[in-house]
């Protein structure tokens, strides 16, 4: 186990230059990190690392171990989640944080179903906007919209969060769409927290300064204010795929692109993950990639 576990360390101490972040990442001491490096090394035989007073790098030797272990984690990682998806007598209690507009939107059915599947597991599942800390808080597991995936995190893909741009026919009516993101400047405008949006024409990133009329860390809340003519709002696609369905909102700026989010499950490299996580990690993946076919896609 000390050699996986000094795999993982080497891996972030390579990503980091440094032992410090490293070890924040990790969720360990420095001097944990580095005396599971030295012994690294001196079973090895090899040195991994040149280190200077400003920063560690990997030598020769150490960059094929950092490719080698990487591999090897990955690897280890798929065995896991093959075995436990293999039984169906999954059990214990499975602690997992989610956004709250996710979990209402689009998670409850899926961890639903995951439920009927393993009638002696225990969820407890928290809906809540704040990042949480997943070890010291002892999440086993917490599902983000990000365009990044946090550092010293194992994350899987669960889905698509394709930023979608739209207002309400009656915005259009009183207002007219904007025919290009620079227009964006002269309408109302509902966001996160960005006093800029960011779109891409042949390569070329635009970032357009916007003034907002209504901020909020709430996707439904602007949705919702999107629907009663209140603005423009750029949101995750779950957020908004029924109300475009309907015909209660229509997408503006569909021809250009921008920055793509995707919802990851996540949970941190140095933890030993439990078979309950990687099962529902695997069901998850797979609810969402058959549910492509199940329910109708978006026309742009």
């Amino acid at each position: 186990m000390h050699s996986f576990e000094e795999m993982r360390f080497f891996i972030e101490v390579v990503k980091h230059g440094n032992f410090t972040s490293a070890a924040k990442v990790l969720g360990i001491s420095k001097q944990l990190v580095s005396r599971r490096i030295i012994a690294l090394e001196a079973r090895l035989g090899v040195r991994l690392l040149q280190r200077t007073t400003r920063k560690l790098s990997p030598t020769e030797t150490g960059k094929v171990f950092f490719q080698r272990a990487q591999h090897i984690l990955q690897a280890m990682h798929d065995v896991e989640v093959e075995i436990s998806h293999r039984s169906d007598k999954l059990r214990g209690l499975l602690k997992i944080s989610t956004p709250l507009s996710y979990a209402n939107l689009r998670l409850a059915p899926a961890l639903t179903a995951f439920m009927q599947q393993h009638p002696m597991l225990e969820i407890w599942l928290d809906a809540d906007n704040r990042q949480v800390d997943i070890v010291s808080e002892g999440y086993d597991m917490v599902i983000r919209v990000t365009d990044q995936p946090e550092e010293g995190m194992v994350a899987r893909k669960l889905e698509d969060a394709a930023m979608r741009f739209c207002c309400s026919p009656e915005y259009i009516a009183r207002h007219g769409a904007p025919a290009s993101p620079q227009a964006l400047t002269s309408h109302a405008c509902l966001t996160h927290r960005a006093s800029e949006w960011i779109f891409s024409e042949n390569d070329q990133l635009h970032r357009i300064h916007i003034q907002p009329r209504l901020r909020s860390n709430h996707g439904e809340v602007l949705r919702d204010a999107a629907i009663a003519g209140l603005g423009i709002t750029g949101l995750p696609a779950f957020y908004v795929m029924e109300a475009l369905q309907t015909g209660k909102l229509v997408e503006v700026l569909a021809d250009y692109t921008i920055q793509q989010a995707g919802i990851y499950a996540m949970y941190p490299y140095h933890k030993q993950v439990s078979a309950n996580t990687l099962a529902l990690v695997t069901h998850l993946q797979q609810w969402f990639a058959s549910g492509e076919t199940r329910s109708e896609t978006i026309q742009r």
